[in-house]
């Protein structure tokens, strides 16, 4: 099988490939010089041309289209422009890295535009690593058109993002991070590509079926040999190429080859060097405990976000809509048995997950916001801005002491109050479709029904809309960062080390928004949390006081209470034997 793509054999070669079936002949033009025919083979078209590295490349598909490679590791000018050729083979690794466990994983999602770019992400490691953090997530790297955007509209997701900084300075990243003890996931889009810039459709029709249709067009098909090797190849370039400790693979629901998922999970893992740790995380609608069994390490829960978010905020519009009539329900049932929908029907009458009880709790990331459930609002705001900041403490607690894996996103950690808003950099026609198709999703909420109301929705692709999504650091929560290292403190010095074998006990529902969850962990003690979001106390038999670990309202209360929008988590000794 051919490796898609430019790839450098020496110092003065490299071997170029472009799968293109529907194609008559391809050529490819390096630099300014003459274009050289690749040789037909099977749909492939392919040959070893004289080029080296910083050199600009394009193929031209029957003498008429110039494209960019689909498999380009560079795009200095944009989707639209040539491809560079990239030696990463060539950057010197200070950092020999093995990685950490899965278990020590605690989160931080980061969009890198918003932090000023590769350079400007290296800036924030050191106090990520101070404060507890053990991994960084950036969000999609792949090649989009213009210079703002989420990363899911990407094109080219072999090229990491020329407005981000080059791929040394990625590399760069990658090894400052390291050095902190500090792992890197990439966020991979192996479900569609962007509206702008990509090409296949008019050399490689048989990438897509048209037999079926995603939200973003027609589906990407997964039957074929060439297709998956072109996403299997993007993902050991990230974790063999760049050194990534693992990726989060957005919405494999739209994915309906699962056999594709196990294909790819099986071949990364088999290429990394022996005693390397690597992490695979899902993105799933669909709850299938199948891919968590074998092959993935963890998938998002967004089955436990969605019901805290109705607890913390009493909003049910949406997809809250699933989670109005019993969240606290839900909430118990997600921390004793991770999914709430193992099979039961949506709001929808659709069936839906798969039994997961058997699962550990590791193989569950729990998160209070990430970048869709924040920047998906019509005005992104925060639960910073949105829930009583007793309940949001509280609520907090319960986030990085149980034994999900816990994930935060950019900010969460200072109690950030700006807005994260959806924004792109397109232009023209397609501006306008993307500004107006943004403000028509939201004509179905209350807030927004009014045409009028809609117009406060900012518009996606303005410079303004971008530059009031990065975090300030100064309109936050008074005293949060200091929350944030106590909790961590508490949660590496107290959980981590005995996760391994941990297995829930069960979670109780002792009211309309309060809970008491327990779990057993791998060295016998037994961790319990009681969370009471409601604005009016809650009967409960709390543990002794020498068993508690965190109150979030401060031992203000007798052990017979559970004080308003509060959090106690105990750690008590293992059970005794009866005799």
């Amino acid at each position: 099988m051919h490796k898609h793509g430019a790839h450098l054999l020496d110092a003065g070669r490299a071997q170029f490939a472009l799968w293109a079936p529907d194609a008559q002949r391809v050529s490819v033009l390096v630099e300014q010089r003459a274009p050289v025919e690749l040789s037909a083979d099977a749909g492939w078209f392919s040959a070893v041309v004289a080029a080296q590295a910083g050199e600009r490349y394009r193929f031209v598909v029957d003498g008429q289209l110039h494209v960019a490679d689909p498999a380009s590791r560079y795009q200095p000018e944009g989707v639209h422009g040539p491809s560079e050729l990239v030696d990463l083979g060539a950057y010197p690794w200070r950092h020999a890295w093995q990685g950490r466990p899965w278990h020590e994983a605690v989160i931080q999602e980061l969009h890198v535009g918003l932090l000023g770019g590769y350079d400007g992400v290296a800036q924030v490691l050191p106090r990520l690593a101070q404060l507890g953090i053990s991994a960084i997530e950036l969000m999609p790297l792949g090649q989009f058109p213009g210079a703002r955007n989420w990363g899911y509209d990407g094109v080219l997701p072999f090229a990491a993002q020329h407005s981000y900084g080059t791929p040394q300075q990625l590399c760069a990243l990658i090894d400052q991070a390291h050095a902190q003890r500090l792992m890197v996931l990439v966020d991979v889009v192996y479900n569609h590509f962007g509206p702008d810039g990509n090409y296949l459709h008019q050399y490689a029709s048989p990438f897509f079926r048209e037999d079926r249709q995603t939200p973003w067009g027609a589906a990407i098909d997964f039957r074929r040999t060439e297709v998956r090797e072109y996403f299997i190849q993007n993902a050991l370039m990230w974790l063999c190429d760049y050194r990534c400790d693992g990726l989060r693979l957005d919405a494999v629901h739209a994915i309906d080859q699962p056999d594709f998922l196990h294909e790819l999970a099986g071949r990364v893992r088999a290429a990394v060097e022996p005693g390397r740790q690597i992490w695979l995380v899902l993105e799933n609608e669909h709850n299938q405990a199948g891919l968590l069994e074998q092959s993935f390490d963890a998938q998002w829960n967004d089955d436990g976000h969605n019901a805290l978010h109705v607890l913390l905020t009493g909003e049910t519009e949406g997809y809250y809509a699933d989670y109005k009539a019993q969240p606290i329900e839900q909430l118990a049932r997600c921390l004793a048995e991770g999914f709430v929908f193992q099979g039961q029907a949506n709001r929808h009458g659709v069936p839906r997950g798969e039994p997961s009880a058997h699962l550990p709790p590791s193989a569950f990331v729990l998160f209070l916001q990430n970048h869709d459930q924040v920047g998906n609002r019509a005005l992104g705001e925060r639960l910073s801005c949105l829930c009583p900041p007793q309940a949001l403490r509280a609520a907090t607690a319960l986030l990085l002491l149980a034994p999900m894996i816990p994930l935060l996103f950019m900010g969460d950690d200072e109690g950030c109050r700006t807005p994260f808003l959806f924004f792109t950099d397109f232009h023209d026609e397609l501006a306008d479709a993307v500004r107006e198709g943004r403000r028509s999703e939201f004509e179905h909420f209350q807030a927004f029904a009014d045409p009028e109301q809609r117009q406060r929705i900012p518009d996606p692709n303005a410079v303004s809309t971008f530059e009031h999504s990065r975090p300030n650091h100064q309109a936050v929560l008074a005293g949060w960062h200091g929350l944030y290292q106590q909790l961590l403190e508490l949660r590496h010095r107290h959980v981590i080390p005995h996760l391994p074998g941990t297995r829930a006990l069960g979670a109780d529902v002792l009211g309309s928004q309060a809970l008491s969850a327990r779990w057993e962990l791998g060295n016998g003690q037994r961790l319990r949390i009681d969370l009471n979001l409601a604005a009016h106390p809650q009967p409960v038999q709390l543990p002794a006081l020498e068993h508690r670990l965190y109150d979030s309202s401060n031992n203000a209360h007798p052990d017979s209470t559970l004080a308003a929008h509060s959090c106690v988590v105990s750690l008590l000794p293992p059970a005794q034997e009866t005799p």
